[in-house]
């Protein structure tokens, strides 16, 4: 057995600095858990979700987390802020370790477009090592959306996916059944950790790599505080989902290319003929493809 344990907090999140109630959430955590090793914040927990309050990395904000991730001697990953870098603002998620360094910063790759309009994209992946454990990584809300950004941690080692979100849409029940998806198709830990207030509507969960809810929240402020066993992950991979599936084998092993992610090649003319990505208006008619043809339907290779 590889034991870990690990918080995500779902709290209540304002427009403006919330610096102050997540050093609170993680002094109580910390005492009424000590055996915890990892906080996990939301979704731009840190200073809510207004492009004005970017601010640029490092930073005061940054560094007065470190410090409370010294002061316990704990993983700790701030759910992200926005970041001013280089003329452009980023939905950047800090990860932080037990001495209170910064060991890496994921800029989320998919924001959520056409909603999330000023944010620039990332365009690297985050993953570590916590040392005698296992391997994590983050993926930030939207990302999971898209099962390549989930399939590279995975086929890079990632054991744990650590997926802050602010989901206050009606679409937050799709959020949770891709977060399940992720967990048993990575044969992986997911630990979806949303927001309250201008923070999300709540619903935090974490699967298992055998695609099994450990838990599911509701809609108020808690803690969630989960021992993972990693040998789980190894087992799961090892073995198949439940002694079944081995996916990421069966990926390894895979016979078949994707031309569609070839920029080169990809016949992308569906894609394009989609349109513009923004908001849709009232009362704009379909005009998405041609008239169906109903007679038999003609194959077509594609490899």
């Amino acid at each position: 057995m590889t034991p870990f344990g690990i918080a995500g907090v779902q709290m209540h999140v304002t427009v403006g600095s919330n610096l102050e109630a997540m050093r609170h959430r993680i002094d109580l955590v910390m005492h009424l858990y000590p055996w915890v090793q990892m906080i996990v914040f939301s979704e731009l927990c840190v200073h809510g979700p207004l492009l004005p309050h970017a601010q640029p990395l490092p930073g005061e904000s940054e560094d007065e987390l470190c410090t409370a991730a010294r002061r316990h001697g704990i993983w700790l990953v701030n759910g992200s802020m926005f970041e001013r870098r280089d003329g452009h603002i980023h939905n950047t998620t800090s990860v932080i370790d037990p001495q209170g360094t910064v060991i890496g910063r994921y800029r989320k790759l998919y924001p959520f477009q056409p909603f999330e309009q000023g944010v620039t994209p990332g365009e690297a992946f985050l993953y570590w090592d916590v040392p005698g454990v296992g391997r994590f990584g983050v993926l930030n809300c939207y990302d999971i959306w898209f099962p390549e950004n989930a399939r590279t941690l995975a086929a890079h080692g990632v054991e744990v996916i650590l997926h802050p979100v602010l989901t206050h849409t009606i679409d937050r029940d799709v959020d949770l059944c891709i977060a399940r998806a992720t967990a048993a198709m990575q044969q992986c830990y997911v630990f979806d950790i949303n927001g309250l207030g201008a923070g999300g509507n709540g619903y935090s969960a974490v699967f298992d790599p055998h695609g099994r809810a450990l838990y599911e929240g509701g809609g108020s402020e808690q803690f969630i505080p989960v021992e993972i066993d990693l040998d789980q992950v190894r087992r799961s991979r090892q073995n198949g989902l439940r002694n079944l599936g081995q996916t990421l084998k069966s990926f390894r092993d895979r016979r078949v290319d994707y031309p569609i992610y070839d920029r080169s090649q990809a016949d992308t003319a569906y894609l394009e003929a989609l349109g513009k990505l923004e908001k849709p208006a009232q009362g704009v008619p379909l005009t998405l493809g041609e008239p169906r043809d109903h007679g038999a339907p003609q194959p077509k290779v594609v490899f």
